[in-house]
């Protein structure tokens, strides 16, 4: 293994850092290509179990005449070629956000958070109140004096839309279980660097999409499977329906998820190093699974072939992928580093984007 890393240390230098003048040319237009899709993907809001709205913006991106079906659970599936093995890469549809558990007689709102959140981000920012009639403006209510100074997260969250009583706040077509998140734009930083809310897992979306768009579908030698999946921030639950419905049938299965990276001016970097803009990370343990060092092995090995930047790490957190072990299928994870998960500032590299597009198109073409 050490040999290995040793080796996608120096394929990942030449890569980024010895390009003539046409690669460049052609990373440029890529970039422009992942940022076109991405950028709508983020802007799109899908707090866990309401994830129509990126499922339809995820369909009108797909290449014309693939299979696709949307199961009875959420999930969007696109099937390419035929016969065993079976190979599943999935990569989820939501975001964290809020939901309303009560209305109360002043008119404000009792949230619960939806998926793992730091509730003290959210507070004192605009609202979004999504209903079946539309999107209601608020705000996230600050706390006042007095609980401000003795904790730091609060114990729970409210939102103001300006009304006074129950009756004017369900006149606007607000309902108990509506999703609340707050307004969001995807920017572009310095360099190749970007911000925006809900990356996780826009960014493994989006690499899906552009792997689609790549793919030699007559190298494809048996069934390989694309799935956006639904709940994955409040347990997995679509993953697990993806699983259910294919049994013992998969090989094996790649999350195409977040790195949750220590790679960031205010963190220890004494656990889950992972630099942006040095590629793709295969995750080779989390919280939720741990990977065959020879399946690491065998990525590296592919990356090293067509000279696709790819770090290995290990991080916390869980992925899709982890709930296939019910049925003895492997868990390949392949991550993107991630600066300030779940936070309305999540940062990424969209070199790194490039390279899990370029490693989800070798893997399935070639394993």
């Amino acid at each position: 293994m050490r040999t290995f890393l040793v080796l996608c240390s120096l394929l990942t230098s030449t890569a980024l850092h010895a390009q003539g003048p046409a690669r460049a040319r052609d990373q440029v237009t890529r970039l422009r290509e992942a940022e076109g899709i991405l950028e709508r993907l983020v802007e799109s809001y899908a707090v866990s179990g309401m994830e129509a709205p990126v499922r339809s913006l995820v369909e009108q991106q797909l290449p014309e005449g693939v299979r696709r079906q949307t199961d009875t659970a959420g999930n969007l599936w696109v099937t390419l070629g035929r016969g065993d093995p079976v190979v599943v890469f999935i990569a989820h549809l939501d975001e964290v956000g809020f939901r309303v558990a009560h209305i109360r007689d002043d008119g404000s709102l009792d949230l619960v958070p939806v998926g793992g959140l730091f509730p003290s981000l959210w507070e004192a920012k605009p609202a979004l109140v999504h209903t079946g009639r539309g999107t209601v403006p608020g705000v996230f209510m600050p706390r006042d004096a007095a609980a401000a100074d003795s904790q730091r997260t609060p114990k729970q969250l409210r939102a103001d839309v300006g009304t006074i009583s129950r009756q004017a706040t369900e006149a606007l077509g607000i309902r108990v279980g509506n999703t609340l998140t707050m307004p969001k734009e995807y920017v572009r930083l310095a360099n190749s660097r970007a911000t925006g809310r809900s990356l996780d897992d826009r960014v493994g979306s989006t690499a899906q999409l552009l792997a689609l768009r790549r793919l030699a579908r007559s190298t494809v030698r048996h069934t390989v499977i694309f799935v956006w999946s639904v709940r994955e921030e409040i347990g997995l639950e679509g993953a697990e329906a993806v699983a259910n419905a294919l049994g013992a049938r998969t090989r094996r299965v790649h999350a195409i998820d977040t790195f949750v990276s220590a790679d960031s001016p205010v963190e220890p970097r004494n656990f889950a190093v992972a630099p942006l803009g040095q590629g793709a990370v295969a995750r080779a343990l989390d919280n939720s699974s741990v990977t065959n060092p020879a399946h690491v092995d065998t990525l590296m090995t592919l990356a090293g072939q067509r000279r696709i930047p790819l770090q290995v790490g290990t991080t916390n957190g869980g992925n899709d992928g982890s709930v296939f072990a019910a049925y003895g299928v492997p868990d390949v994870p392949i991550g993107w580093p991630l600066r300030y998960s779940h936070s309305p500032v999540e940062t990424l590299d969209l070199r790194d984007l490039l390279s899990l597009s370029d490693l989800i198109t070798a893997v399935a073409e070639q394993w």
